[in-house]
């Protein structure tokens, strides 16, 4: 979808002319597995050392930050004391505050930070990795550490010219090699539109390697994946070494066959809502694979909307919103996890529920799809801790603003008001989200205990081992939690009327 004035205000002129009234002057982000051009910077308090043990994983180099004293002051032409200034650009900050127990070591956040702010690269990073709140360690340790949250989602809104800043939380125990896999995310342009978020990294005995394809030879299906957010997150995961299989409605033919010829994936043709949904999705995959195939992970994805105001919802556009985004992904589920069943959901494996920010602050017009999405992070949290057993685990990503043909038809207004009221000032793309699904996927994703994390946003989840749920706002919001060890469970009341169509939702 285009941003008609994001196209402006890269034109000499369009920007002379939007830039003086204050609008706002949206910055290309770096997108991919590309990382900062200028240097990484790290500032380390009261010694601690585990951040560097993590670049030394990654092969990353580093230098060391500035610190911002009364003795490391200049002046300037107007006599104005002014912080130590770098002598070029950076790319990233990253402050190890793991150590910091005490009110007075925050100063030394803020030391760090201010020499760094005022010389960061586009889309640049700024990283503070913290202790775990939940660790009881005294009053003021609960305090700093949580203070570290305020501080992390304050910069978030204070960058500029697309960067990102987002605090990691790290529990007692967590080594270098198990902090690896999530800076790698947050350095990389695979993290563009996540920031202001916390995100909780758990110990764990072993840790794979970090790799580019940590997906390879997984089985993967996605729903609703002929267009938009589905069809960038089977993009995105086939990059990661995915074999995909799309699911869309029968309509939707064309388009689907279409993203799965240039992924070399298979294309099921499938109205979610039937009650054969998840055993055709299993026949599907035993067939095609074999019947000792076992699928990795499941992206619930499809979705649609009938807004109105509430007083004009009638029970039809109520219940096939209900149906399609909320209790079809029960019923999949339900199937999917049968222990033993060919072209089922393996031991170790994933399922991630498409939200939306909508579910979390509500929207007008929208209750029925703020109900649906609201239901999956409710989906997400009751099954917390269910499949501990199996090793398997449920997160959910709540995207705000996405530029796809869904959002596209919002009223023009609404949609530049959406866009530009986030701290990147733009809209995110459909390969935003599906990077945060790849970020919850990799094999080291496994060590994560989350309680909230977030793209450019703000949220927050409930916090059990091997459980993360990422909502994500890209951009202005996101989440995590995860794992299950799973009690039979179906789905009753499923809406009488059910409309056939499937998309993905904003």
């Amino acid at each position: 979808m285009a941003d008609l004035y994001t196209t402006i205000t890269k034109n000499p002129l369009g920007k002379a002319v939007t830039s003086q009234p204050g609008l706002p002057q949206p910055t290309r982000l770096r997108r991919g597995r590309t990382g900062p051009s200028g240097p990484i910077v790290l500032g380390v308090i009261k010694g601690a050392s585990v951040t560097a043990d993590a670049l030394e994983v990654l092969g990353q180099a580093h230098e060391q930050a500035l610190v911002d004293t009364p003795e490391s002051r200049t002046e300037d032409e107007n006599a104005r004391a002014q912080p130590p200034a770098y002598s070029s650009k950076i790319g990233a900050l990253i402050v190890d505050a793991s150590n910091a127990t005490q009110i007075a070591d925050l100063e030394q956040v803020r030391a760090l930070v201010r020499p760094a702010l005022k010389a960061l690269e586009s889309s640049a990073r700024l990283i503070i990795i913290g202790a775990d709140p939940a660790a009881d360690q005294g009053v003021e340790h609960s305090a700093v550490t949580q203070a570290l949250e305020g501080i992390t989602r304050s910069i978030g809104k204070e960058m500029r010219k697309g960067g990102t800043a987002n605090l990691v939380r790290i529990q007692q125990g967590v080594t270098g090699t198990a902090l690896a896999s999530t800076l790698s995310f947050l350095l990389e342009g695979r993290s563009a539109y996540v920031s202001g978020q916390p995100i909780v990294v758990g110990a764990s005995g072993s840790v794979p390697e970090v790799v580019n394809r940590p997906l390879e030879g997984q089985i993967v299906v996605v729903t609703g994946a002929a267009r938009g957010i589905g069809a960038g997150i089977a993009e995105t995961l086939a990059r990661d070494g995915a074999s995909i299989v799309a699911v869309d409605i029968p309509a939707a033919g064309d388009a689907l066959a279409k993203v799965t010829n240039n992924l070399g994936g298979t294309a099921l043709q499938l109205d979610i809502t039937g009650p054969e949904a998840g055993q055709r999705i299993v026949e599907h995959v035993a067939s095609r694979f074999g019947q000792q195939a076992k699928i990795y992970g499941i992206v619930h994805n499809a979705g649609i909307t009938r807004d109105k105001l509430l007083a004009n919802t009638d029970e039809q556009r109520w219940g096939s919103v209900l149906d399609v985004n909320l209790a079809a992904q029960l019923r999949i589920n339900d199937v999917l996890l049968t222990p033993g069943l060919p072209g089922g959901l393996t031991d170790g494996g994933r399922i991630v529920g498409v939200a939306s920010t909508s579910g979390i602050a509500g929207n007008r017009g929208q209750t029925n799809y703020a109900a649906s999405k609201a239901g999956v992070i409710g989906v997400v949290r009751s099954l917390s801790g269910e499949l501990n057993d199996r090793e398997i685990t449920v997160n959910a990503v709540a995207p705000g603003f996405i530029e796809t043909e869904m959002t596209g038809k919002i009223p023009a207004a609404t949609r530049e008001f959406a866009r530009r009221f986030n701290s990147v000032q733009q809209g995110g793309l459909p390969v935003d989200v599906a990077e945060a699904i790849g970020y919850f996927w990799i094999q080291p994703a496994r060590l994560f205990l989350a309680k909230s994390c977030g793209f450019a946003g703000s949220l927050r989840s409930e916090r059990e081992p091997w459980h993360r749920t990422l909502m994500s706002s890209c951009s202005q919001s996101c989440r995590q939690s995860g794992s299950l060890s799973r009690r039979p469970r179906s789905v009753h009341g499923a809406a009488a009327a059910r409309r056939r169509t499937c998309q993905s939702g904003p």
